[in-house]
This record gives C-alpha cells, sequence and structure tokens, in this order.
C-alpha cells in the first residue's frame, strides 16, 4: 500500500473513532474530565491506534501483531473503565465493548474492506445512540412474546433445513420444504403487525392501529373496530374509515407477498387490486374528513401469529388448500380452484394467496392463480362488510359496505377488461 492510500486508510480510522466518540462524549458531557474513562478524544484516538496496529500488521507480514496489541488495548481500557464504575457505581459494559469494536473498525479500515468498517461503524453508533428506545421497546414486550421471535428462528434455521425439498404425495404439490416456508414467511409478516399494534396501537388511534393491525390480521382488526362502533355510534365515521383502511392494508399486503413468491402473477393482480385498494382508499379519505376529528383508541387483541400452534394450523390449511386444489382442478376444471379460493377467502385471504402463488409457477396457470387470488380478497373484502354492518351497527355497515361493494365491482370490471 503506497503512502496516500495509508493515509486515507488511517483517517477513515480516526474518523471511525470520532463518530463512535461522538455517541460516548455526548453521554457524558456533563461529567468532569476525571470522571470519565472514556469520551470523543479517546475513542478518536482508539480508532487510529487501531488503523496503526493494521498498519504495523503489513508491515510486518503478521496478523499476531493485531492480536497482541488488541489484547494490551483491551486489558488497559478494562482497567480504566473499571476504576471509574467503581467510583459511580455504574457497572455497564457497554464503553468497554464499544472501544473494543471502535479499535477493531480501525484496524480493519486499514487492512480489510474499506466499506464494510464504515458500515460498521455507522451500526455501531446507530446501537449505541438508540439505548433507550430499544430498552423501552424490550420493555413493553411480554416473555411470550420474545419467546415468538425465537420460535421463527428455530422455524427458519433449525425444522426448515431438515425437511425433504421434494414432493412426497400422490399428486405432485405438497413440497413439505416450501410449505413451511411459506408458513414462515406469512407468520412473519402478521408478526411485525402484531408487534406494531402491541407496541404503538393504543398510542397512535384508530388509523395507525388499523394500519398495523391490517398487516396482522384485518379481520380481528375489523371485528374490534366493529365492537367499538356499537359502542360509540358518534365515531361511526372515524371507525370506518379505519375498518376500509384495515382492508385495504389487506390489499397490500396479498400484492406484495404474491408477487414477491411468483412475479409472474403481478400483471394479472396489478389493475384489480389497484383499482379496488384505491376505492377503499378513497372511502377512507371520504369517511375521515366526515368524522371532523373524533378520537378514539382501540385496543386491539390478536392472537400471536408465531406461537406454535397457530404456525401449525397455518402449515395444515396451506397443505389442504393446495392438494384440494389439485383434485378440484382434475375433477371440475378451472371452476374447482375458483370455488375453494371462494370459500377459503371468506375466513382467511393468506392461505390461498400463498398456496396460488407456489402453485402458479408448478401445476396452476398464472392467469387462474391471480384470478383465484382476487377471488378470494374478493370474498373477504364482502365478509368483512358483512361483519362491520352484523356487530357494528347500520351507520358502521353502511358506509362499510358501500365502499366494499364499490371497491369490489371495480375490481371485477378491471379483471374482466383484462381478460
Amino acid at each position: 500500500m503506497d503512502g496516500d492510500a495509508l493515509l486515507s486508510r488511517l483517517a477513515v480510522s480516526l474518523s471511525i473513532g470520532l463518530l463512535i466518540g461522538l455517541e460516548r462524549g455526548w453521554r457524558t458531557r456533563d461529567e468532569e474530565d476525571h470522571q470519565r474513562a472514556a469520551g470523543l478524544r479517546t475513542f478518536a484516538l482508539t480508532g487510529l491506534i487501531g488503523g496503526l496496529t493494521g498498519a504495523l500488521a503489513q508491515q510486518f507480514d503478521s496478523g499476531v501483531v493485531i492480536g497482541l496489541v488488541f489484547l494490551g488495548f483491551t486489558a488497559a481500557f478494562t482497567a480504566y473503565h473499571w476504576l471509574e464504575a467503581q467510583a459511580e457505581r455504574n457497572y455497564s459494559a457497554t464503553s468497554v465493548i464499544a472501544g473494543m469494536a471502535t479499535f477493531l473498525l480501525g484496524t480493519l479500515a486499514v487492512v480489510g474492506d474499506l466499506t464494510a468498517a464504515i458500515a460498521g461503524a455507522v451500526a455501531t453508533a446507530m446501537l449505541l445512540a438508540l439505548r433507550e428506545p430499544l430498552h423501552r421497546w424490550v420493555a413493553s414486550l411480554s416473555w411470550s412474546e420474545i419467546r415468538s421471535g425465537l420460535t421463527l428462528l428455530a422455524m427458519t434455521f433449525l425444522m426448515l433445513p431438515i425437511l425433504p425439498n421434494r414432493t412426497i404425495d400422490p399428486w405432485n404439490v405438497v413440497n413439505p420444504y416450501e410449505i413451511w416456508l411459506l408458513t414462515i414467511l406469512i407468520a412473519a409478516v402478521s408478526f411485525a403487525g402484531y408487534v406494531a399494534v402491541r407496541i404503538f396501537g393504543g398510542r397512535l388511534g384508530v388509523l395507525m392501529t388499523a394500519i398495523a393491525g391490517g398487516l396482522a390480521s384485518s379481520t380481528a382488526t375489523t371485528l374490534t373496530l366493529a365492537r367499538l362502533a356499537h359502542r360509540h355510534p358518534d365515531s361511526s365515521a372515524l371507525l370506518s374509515s379505519g375498518v376500509l383502511l384495515a382492508g385495504l392494508t389487506m390489499i397490500i399486503r396479498v400484492a406484495v407477498v404474491a408477487t414477491a413468491l411468483n412475479p409472474s402473477l403481478f400483471p394479472h393482480l396489478k389493475w384489480p387490486l389497484l383499482i379496488g385498494g384505491g376505492v377503499l382508499a378513497i372511502g377512507a379519505g371520504l369517511l375521515l374528513l366526515q368524522s371532523r376529528g373524533a378520537s378514539e383508541r382501540p385496543e386491539l387483541k390478536i392472537t400471536n401469529p408465531l406461537e406454535l400452534a397457530p404456525a401449525l394450523k397455518m402449515g395444515a390449511l396451506i397443505t389442504v388448500v393446495m392438494v384440494m386444489s389439485q383434485l378440484l382442478q382434475q375433477f371440475f376444471g378451472n371452476a374447482g380452484i375458483l370455488t375453494i379460493a371462494a370459500v377459503s377467502g371468506i375466513a382467511d385471504v393468506d392461505v390461498i394467496s400463498i398456496s396460488m402463488a407456489r402453485m402458479a409457477s408448478q401445476t396452476v396457470e398464472p392467469k387462474l392463480a391471480a384470478q383465484a387470488i382476487l377471488i378470494a380478497v374478493a370474498m373477504n373484502t364482502l365478509a368483512k362488510a358483512v361483519m362491520a354492518a352484523w356487530v357494528g351497527g347500520f351507520k358502521l355497515g353502511s358506509r362499510v359496505s358501500t365502499f366494499s361493494l364499490f371497491g369490489v365491482a371495480a375490481g371485477v370490471a378491471a379483471s374482466v377488461h383484462l381478460n
């Protein structure tokens, strides 16, 4: 490495230390210099020392230099931080870990990938700066939700690799690996919405709750908002807007998941879902304007989608829908697939959408698979309109049903025009 390149990389090492030191120094800005072991200057020098160590290692062509200097630095840094901790009765190890990371990132900037070193420094600084939000987030989670996150990791990295990646049924549609992968996908998307509802739902009001709830379960969200409308009829317009937003979120979720699994579905789904969803969006906007600032704070009760029982149920439903679709297509042709799409869509649109997305690349034409998904979305939208009217009363039901019917009709018209 020539001199100019080395100086440039050492400057990056120093910048890495300054970046991390800025966050560390800001946190201890109110303390006297002799009361803190590490601040802006210390971390800047740590990054530079790491870079110089990397340069020496290259000069002597020995990685042992890095190891020895790193051990010596860590011992000295830990000792000074321990003295500070003893004086302040604050035994956090974050600054020690941050110092070690700064040294190694400074070294990496000289001897390794410069982009990786910079990215690592930014990530480190962000994690340090987000201490309070991260602590609040962890405190807001229950042990059940933490366990569910671990369940998702186990489902992905332990169970998935041992499943056979081939069909095991006479109809050549049941692939355990693919079915479990689809189960993980939809559970992860639903869990993201579930966590959003748990953390933000009660504070952000009806509209944000409807969007987050629609990501997790638009049916549960509709039921919750309908019950709230029954108790607070004066807020019917606002709650109707929330129901339509939950339905719109469901449509967006279906479009994203289905086309991600099978991009060939996009041309067939694009306009019907865009136009139908657009009608729901217009309806939600008009009802929001009509609500005149009414405010409610719904408390959604959504089942954790990463509990083992719901995950197994989802996998079983996907398997059943795939097998039934194949059998019905054999005996009744395309009408069989469309029939099961209509029936299953009343209760759950995710199962049919991901089943059709997977089968569209093998045993079902993409056009037919898209039609099945659109029928399921339409039936699910109408079923939720009926639910809203039944539980929420006439005002909520009439508003939701009107825009739902127009949305479904517009989507059907777009689909017919395409075909």
